[in-house]
């Protein structure tokens, strides 16, 4: 007799009881036969319920996994439930696919919850209902007899044809009784919260249990009674060494507690295997890693075997970053150079695990980080890359350029290649790389797991790195390098911050200003043009007679009311001047750089508001220049095929050579021909300002009738230099989805509701129907995607209602910031939902006593809309609560339960509301008012590396200060010239702090050397005595030579230690070239010793 034998009378369940009764059968047998059969149970009976259940509609796909997640059955199945079902998943996965034999205990676990989900669905879908409890003494008692051959994989849709009468039937039932079914307690302890959480993590990185994966590993020699440990989890490779040892507590358990525990055990597992393993320290929700060589820090996940091995794998072959070889064909710039040195400087000196190189648009940002890919690469730091960016253009881009310098390595873009996951160069949107972390997969397990990237590289990350997508940066443990023209210094959106730097000092900074003296990109002139409509709009009383005329026909309302003005706001939003864009485009005609001998217009991009402005623009541009037939086009994302009319701007001799942009070509785009920008919008980002300006930088040789491109000139029509001068510019605010924002506003309205004085029948009844909702929204979420599990700790801490009971203003934080980001939408219609979130911030501001005018004239306005059609049935039942808000004072005396029955009876009106989206075309006469010329003023960039300051000075007077020329002709300082030292870096330039916080402790001398290098006649006089082939043979002058080289390359030699490598070994090491005379190895250490000196000071 099995525990589910009573089921047999069940007709209905006969497809999947059968399997259920054959798997408690094989229990005792084979422990992995009985998992994997309570599975296809599972399965079975999961089908059977798609097949009966008129709200479970079969997904796209009708596999195991699919069918668990849909959001109906997520919502039926309650959450406990349904995660001792996903733990039948993933052991019966397991199991299937690895001939390792299981344990009972797992077995056991896996058929008490089916048995609990059989009794879930005869509860809910009979009317025969007979309460059991699991008897697990059954399970040893189980006669060991032939076993019935178990009928093969569920045919779904044969099924939900049998099933078709039953549907209406059980699904009724189930409606009824699913609510009054009292759950079976999910116990922690039983779980163990291994089991639970820590086993899944293993399963999900394709650890196999018992065999690269061993529990309850005894170590000998603990610092006990005993001396005998036993180590929660150690993870090994094919020759059984281990790779990692993990050290596990309870789920409500600061992981830091098992901390020394689990370094004692790795000390014990180093000394019996010679290696040292990786330390994981988890309670299920939260794992850190102590990898011997970072500090210690949080992972999203444990390693999978191949990542731990490619890890030990790197650790043997990795080199220092001290001396490297840059590939001049890829990185030959000087500054490109900079920047990869500063980079490796950043990762292997000073042991950091991010970098930010902000370098100015066009000056050669992906070749810099191809350069140091390849350093990577052959220093043996790296293996896999991921390169993020946010637009597909910009991935197409990068993809091309590293395939084009570093042919040898594979490459792979995910938006557009979907079978070469294995490339170790990975192109991919922030968008599809969330979609392929979670179904990737490579030998049925999951390919892109949290240690698979060695460094990712994140494109314009001034950009993209907030909000959602900072889950993919969570998840995946990686160095990171990001790149961006014009980083944000704002709270929330701080690039500095991320990437642990400084405010204002990246990694490496490249400026505008110092590219353009450089001569690698080049200078703008600014043409800040004010036009009198855009600046204080079209007011009534200043237009002519006749113009009035047409202002009162175009502008009266249905009552004949005509406004005093149209504010600026309006224009090129729904109100459109012709002559104002006649005046823009005349200016450019005018005034704009031309090419072929002053016969055509340059290039020229034209940065429009919205597409109706660009097609206005257009328009007219065809009225008043229809000669130029073709020279103007709208580029933007309306428009069909918007790549291939990129592409026809992006060549030289092809027209059109004017495009109408709407942000399209903002960012991403390289036309070095392009030598007008015309901002017919405002721009509110000072980051997105200079990425624009950035269209125009570029060198072109020979452009100008056989002359290079010198400068381009910037036409400003709406004040955003003047703007951005006034330091207005500020970071967008981080946008919130307006469900995210809903769940938030509830949840800080369930926070205020504590409060004594809302402790009424009926705000206890709405507060708790609030909880509820915030619950169902919870238990949507899908626990098997990357970005939920980031957040698991809060998923299940606010799926559960007693944790509402006492709410905090540290938990409303703690939602807003690690679950809102994770809701998903309702089906509901959006602006019945965008109601919602009105009257919930109505709401939330009465509760927290604060005034609320902007809320209140939202709301007045909406009404007013639904009041202006009221013939309709549904608003007329709701007249009297219409009249009420806009003919008395009903809303200043409405109390909160008032606001709310606002919302229930209006929120399905709100879509009646008449679309007042009108366009007005005007052709009134616009004034210039003023035209200012202006230089760019690009010294005043916002990047302060202190660092660069000084390394920029020290260049740029290495001929014409005394002491940086004594230094580089390596001669002696005495103290006036450390005095004066100090006097420019410490005072003139910064001050000691910034150089003790930048440089560190390093003399004065020293850094100055390091920079300017030593001149080379100075050098070899230095060593003179030494080149001499008479007392010296020709290797041993070899070896000289290559000192004289490095010295002059790097100003000093303070680490002998390079001389052990190549190229001063390339002739014979130090002793077989000066053993037979030590005199002459003695002297040239003593030189080496003299140079450093000098360098140092008296």
């Amino acid at each position: 007799m099995t525990n589910f034998d009573y089921l047999k009378k069940e007709k209905d369940f006969e497809s999947f009881v059968e399997i259920a009764i054959v798997a408690e059968k094989t229990y005792s047998i084979d422990p992995s036969t009985c998992i994997i059969n309570c599975r296809r149970a599972m399965e079975a009976a999961i089908k059977w319920m798609y097949s009966v259940d008129v709200d479970l509609v079969v997904p796209y796909k009708d596999n195991l996994h699919s069918l668990m997640n849909t959001d109906v059955f997520r919502e039926i199945i309650d959450k406990d439930l349904w995660n001792r079902l996903e733990f039948i998943r993933r052991y019966g996965n397991e199991a299937a696919h690895t001939s390792k034999d299981k344990t009972k205990e797992i077995a056991k676990l896996c058929l008490k919850n089916l048995f609990y989900f059989f009794d879930w669905l005869l509860y809910c879908y009979t009317d025969n209902y007979e309460e059991k409890e699991f008897d697990e003494s059954l399970l040893e008692n189980q006669s060991i007899t032939l076993i019935e051959q178990v009928l093969g994989d569920v045919d779904l849709q044969k099924l939900i044809e049998e099933n078709k009468s039953l549907k209406a039937q059980l699904s009724e039932r189930r409606a009824q009784q699913q609510n009054t079914y009292v759950a079976k307690p999910l116990d922690l302890s039983e779980y163990k919260t291994r089991k639970l959480y820590i086993d899944a993590m293993l399963l999900d990185a394709g650890w196999i249990e018992n065999k690269d994966w061993i529990n309850e590993v005894e170590l000998q020699g603990m610092p006990n009674k005993s001396e005998v440990g036993y180590a929660d989890y150690v993870l090994y490779d094919d020759t059984h060494k281990p790779l990692a040892v993990i050290e596990a507590k309870r789920t409500c358990v600061d992981v830091s507690k098992g901390r020394q525990q689990g370094i004692l055990y790795a000390n014990l597992l180093e000394k019996q295997y010679g290696r040292r393993p990786v330390i994981f320290l988890t309670n299920g929700f939260e794992t850190r890693i102590i990898d011997n060589h970072y500090p210690e820090r949080k992972v999203s996940s444990i390693y999978s075997k191949r990542d731990l091995e490619k890890r030990f794998n790197l650790m043997d072959t990795r080199g220092h970053l001290k001396y490297i070889n840059i590939n001049n064909d890829i990185a030959g710039r000087y500054y490109q150079k900079e920047a990869i040195t500063a980079v490796c400087e950043a990762f292997d000196q000073r042991n950091k695990r991010k970098a930010l190189l902000v370098m100015a648009t066009g000056s050669g940002k992906t070749r810099t980080v191809i350069g140091l890919v390849d350093v990577l690469l052959n220093e043996g730091w790296i293996k896999n890359v991921l390169f993020l960016a946010d637009r597909n253009s910009l991935v197409t881009q990068a993809k091309r350029s590293f395939v084009n310098m570093l042919p040898s390595l594979s490459a792979t873009n995910l938006v557009e290649d979907k079978c070469n996951y294995n490339a170790h160069v990975v192109f991919s949107t922030y968008q599809t790389m969330i979609g392929c972390i979670d179904t990737v997969k490579e030998d049925d397990k999951k390919l892109f797991t949290c240690g698979h990237f060695d460094l990712i590289i994140c494109d314009e990350a001034h950009r993209s790195i907030y909000n959602k997508y900072k889950d993919i940066f969570n998840y995946f443990d990686a160095p990171i390098v990001g790149l961006t023209a014009t980083p944000k210094d704002e709270i929330d959106k701080n690039t500095y911050e991320i990437f642990e730097l400084e405010n204002g000092v990246p990694t490496y900074g490249y400026e505008l200003s110092q590219a353009v003296k450089d001569g690698y990109l080049v200078d703008f002139l600014s043409v800040e043009t004010d036009l009198k409509f855009i600046s204080e709009g079209i007011v009534w009383d200043q237009l002519s007679d006749e113009e009035k005329e047409e202002y009162e026909d175009t502008f009266a309302d249905e009552n004949g009311k005509v406004p005093e003005y149209i504010e600026s706001s309006a224009l090129n939003s729904w109100v459109f001047n012709e002559d104002t864009i006649r005046k823009v485009l005349k200016t450019l005609f005018n005034y704009g750089i031309k090419i072929d001998y002053g016969q055509k217009i340059g290039k020229t991009i034209i940065f429009a508001k919205n597409h109706l402005h660009a097609e206005k623009i257009f328009e007219v541009f065809n009225k008043e220049y229809p000669e130029l037939n073709g020279y103007a086009k709208v580029i933007d994302n309306k428009i069909n095929y918007a790549q291939s009319a990129i592409d026809e701007f992006s060549e030289a001799n092809k027209l059109p050579q004017i495009a109408i942009s709407v942000d399209m070509l903002d960012t991403g785009i390289d036309v070095p021909e392009v030598v007008n920008l015309v901002f017919f919008k405002k721009v509110m980002s000072k980051a997105k300002f200079w990425q624009m300006i950035g269209r125009g930088t570029r060198l072109c040789p020979g452009l100008l009738d056989g002359n290079d491109k010198k400068e381009f000139y910037i036409f400003d029509f709406c004040g955003n230099f003047e703007f951005f001068r006034m330091n207005k510019g500020k970071a967008s605010a981080n946008a919130v989805a307006v469900h995210g924002a809903i769940f938030n506003l509830k949840f800080q309205i369930a926070y205020k509701l504590q409060d004594l004085i809302y402790q009424t029948e009926e705000l206890k009844e709405w507060r708790k129907q609030l909880v509820e909702e915030m619950i169902d929204k919870v238990k949507e979420l899908d626990r098997n995607k990357f970005d939920v599990r980031q957040h698991i700790k809060y998923v299940d801490l606010y799926s559960n209602p007693d944790n509402y009971n006492f709410l905090t203003y540290e938990n409303c934080l703690d939602v807003k910031n690690e679950l809102v980001p994770l809701i998903k939408p309702d089906g509901d219609e959006i602006s019945a939902v965008r109601f919602d979130a009105l009257m919930h911030g109505i709401e939330l501001a009465h509760l927290a006593q604060k005034k609320y005018p902007k809320y209140k004239k939202d709301l007045m306005k909406k009404v007013k809309g639904v009041a202006s059609v009221a013939n309709i049935p549904e608003i007329q039942v709701q007249s009297e609560l219409l009249d009420k808000i806009l003919h008395t004072n009903y809303l200043d005396e409405s109390d909160i339960d008032d606001f709310e029955m606002i919302r229930k009876n209006l929120r399905d009106l709100i879509k009646y509301i008449p679309r007042t989206g009108k366009i007005y075309i005007t052709d009134f006469e616009d004034d210039i008012l003023s035209v200012n010329w202006n230089e760019s003023n690009l010294e005043n960039d916002d990047l302060q590396n202190y660092k660069e300051k000084l390394e920029y000075y020290i260049k740029q007077h290495q001929k014409d200060n005394p002491v940086i020329m004594k230094l580089r002709e390596n001669k002696p300082l005495d103290k006036n010239d450390l005095n004066e030292l100090e006097n420019i870096i410490w005072n003139q330039l910064g001050t000691k702090q910034d150089y003790y916080s930048e440089v560190g402790e390093k003399p004065l001398g020293e850094f100055v050397r390091e920079i300017v290098g030593l001149d080379m006649n100075a050098a070899k006089e230095a060593f003179s005595k030494y080149l001499d082939e008479r007392d010296m043979n020709k290797n041993q002058i070899y070896f000289v030579n290559q000192i004289v080289e490095f010295i002059v390359r790097n100003g000093m030699m303070k680490d002998m230690s390079v001389l052990q490598e190549s190229p001063f070994t390339d002739k014979g090491n130090v002793v077989e070239l000066f053993g037979d005379d030590i005199n002459l190895w003695s002297g040239i250490q003593s030189i080496i010793n003299s140079i450093n000196k000098n360098a140092m000071g008296a």
